[in-house]
């Protein structure tokens, strides 16, 4: 197994452990809603702290239940993660066109030098 497939997979372990972790753990049992947003969280300490707080902003759409949030928060990370992997699949794409584009140069000069060499 090569370095870099050690490290993946290594790092693909982390990432299972941190997803798993809370779970097994049992961590935010004591709470109502365990794995609640931190915008809620931030809400609820900001209420016990200042119970007449009042908001500077509303949001601009707010959505008819939890489940069509979620939804739209799942579909906003699909478009960033999309957006992202166009963008590094493009720009290995292009790396690699430059490469062989210098690749095919370096070789077309190479052959260029040996058809000019004249025998006397």
């Amino acid at each position: 197994m090569s370095r870099n497939a050690k490290i993946n997979t290594l790092l693909l372990l982390i990432v299972a452990a941190l997803a798993v972790l809370p779970l097994v753990l049992g961590l935010g049992d004591h709470k109502e809603e365990p794995f609640a947003g931190a915008d809620g969280e931030a809400e609820a300490a900001i209420t016990e702290l200042e119970p007449d707080y009042e908001p500077w902003f509303s949001p601009l759409y707010e959505p008819p239940s939890g489940e069509v949030e979620s939804a739209l928060f799942s579909l906003q990370a699909a478009l960033g993660a999309g957006v992202l992997a166009y963008y590094f699949g493009l720009r290995k794409g292009r790396r690699q066109g430059e490469d062989r584009a210098l690749g095919k140069e370096s070789g077309a000069a190479g052959r260029d030098a040996d058809s000019t060499t004249t025998v006397s």
